[in-house]
């Protein structure tokens, strides 16, 4: 699996996301609009899970495993680009994100980029 994605200045906004799936797979989100990511090989070894309310693809690669980025629910004109998953390191300025609680969370990051 090989992508580009425009990362924002650093430090880049990262949020680290307790749910069962992202706490126990180490997926750190970087939000990516999508017309600044591109994927450029891997397409065909994609594989899609979804849950819950469906809303979010999981896509993972089909040989190894590795879900380095997916359509998330929370920013539905974006990718979340797993900042694990980059070929350089960026520094980061990672945020809680509760998602074992998702409403409540969601709610309250909206309002904070609302507030600017």
């Amino acid at each position: 699996m090989r992508f580009t994605a425009r990362m924002p200045d650093a430090p880049v906004h990262a949020l680290d996301c307790n749910c069962s799936i992202c706490s126990m797979t180490g997926f750190l989100h970087v939000i990516v609009p999508h017309s600044e990511f591109e994927l450029l090989t891997g397409r065909d070894a994609l594989a899609s899970y979804r849950f819950g309310t469906g809303s979010a693809e999981h896509l993972f690669c089909s040989n190894c495993g590795v879900k380095s980025f997916y359509q998330p629910r929370s920013h539905p004109d974006a990718w979340s680009v797993n900042a694990n998953c980059l070929d350089e390191a960026v520094e980061l300025e990672i945020e809680q994100f509760n998602g074992r609680h998702w409403e409540n969370a969601k709610a309250r990051l909206d309002g904070e980029q609302a507030g600017g």
